[in-house]
């Protein structure tokens, strides 16, 4: 099983070349970044893990710039958004810039995706908090086909582009795959119908057994091969300490890579990352080990 390793770009949290380097020596199969591209100034929606919003989530860095310098500095680790929230952002634009970052990288680009929880920054953005489900559907939809075909066109309710051309095409054939976050039935279904894979945060690999079962049972009544199913959970390392029994639950209930996020630490993790990246490099080890 793979280590992946998730970090927060900010101004303060280190040489992101390095850092990629460095987890790429480690053996981490694949560098996570996150993305809020503004934050509102004054009262907004709570956050939703409890307490004030963290100070550094204003201070993030655009994920596909940052993992465009993590790709020129490394040749085999993955580059992903984790996660990137396709909503926010204009559907054309980012084709372009996912294929030409998976483009120029080899074809090393995996994209964690959501909706986004703060519903003021999302239409700040320019999307409707109410429908960005729907639009992230087709927003998915669009990029596929501009990622495959010479003349793509696009009809939806929210998506709307007649026949164009977008090159440079992803390397990747058929575009990076495309994870999504959440839990519950309803993120289960969405992925079953429009999405490659699931990446939820969660430390129970018992639970996550029982969801990645019935997500499979999903893919099969949707007429999919649960085999080409992406399971990569965000795990809290536990500072390192994270247990082979965790390890072992986690790769016998499917997953395919652990992705490392001290969902508890985030301040200290986007004002120094090295330091924790240090600490997951014997999680690494016994997992390629188990």
């Amino acid at each position: 099983m793979d280590i992946g390793f998730l970090m927060i770009a900010t101004n303060q949290s280190g040489n992101l070349a390095q850092i990629a380097q460095r987890a790429e020596a480690i053996g981490c199969d694949s560098l996570w970044i996150p993305e809020h591209p503004i934050i509102p100034r004054g009262d907004h929606t709570p956050y939703p893990f409890g307490g004030p919003l963290p100070e550094h989530y204003g201070r993030w860095s655009d994920p596909f710039i940052a993992l465009m310098v993590a790709g020129a500095a490394t040749t085999r680790i993955k580059l992903a958004t984790g996660i990137c929230l396709l909503p926010e952002r204009e559907t054309l634009v980012t084709a372009k810039t996912i294929a030409s970052l998976d483009y120029y990288t080899g074809g090393r680009v995996l994209l964690g995706i959501g909706a986004g929880w703060l519903k003021e920054e999302t239409e700040i953005m320019g999307a409707n908090f109410g429908t960005r489900w729907q639009r992230m559907r087709e927003m998915t939809e669009a990029m596929r086909k501009l990622w495959t075909e010479d003349h793509p066109s696009y009809a939806g309710q929210h998506v709307n582009f007649p026949p164009v051309r977008s090159e440079p095409k992803p390397l990747q054939a058929g575009g990076p795959p495309l994870l999504l976050g959440g839990h519950g039935e309803k993120a289960l279904r969405r992925i079953a119908r429009s999405y490659d894979g699931w990446c939820p945060l969660t430390n129970d690999p018992v639970a996550f057994a029982r969801e990645a079962a019935e997500l499979k049972e999903m893919f099969r009544a949707e007429g999919r091969d649960p085999a080409t199913l992406s399971l990569s959970p965000f795990v809290d390392p536990e500072n390192g300490k994270l247990s082979d029994s965790a390890l072992r639950g986690f790769r016998e209930a499917g997953a395919q890579r652990l992705v490392m996020f001290y969902s508890t630490q985030t301040q200290e993790l986007a004002e120094g990352a090295a330091p924790y990246l240090e600490k997951i490099a014997n999680i690494v080890t016994r997992a390629r080990d188990l």
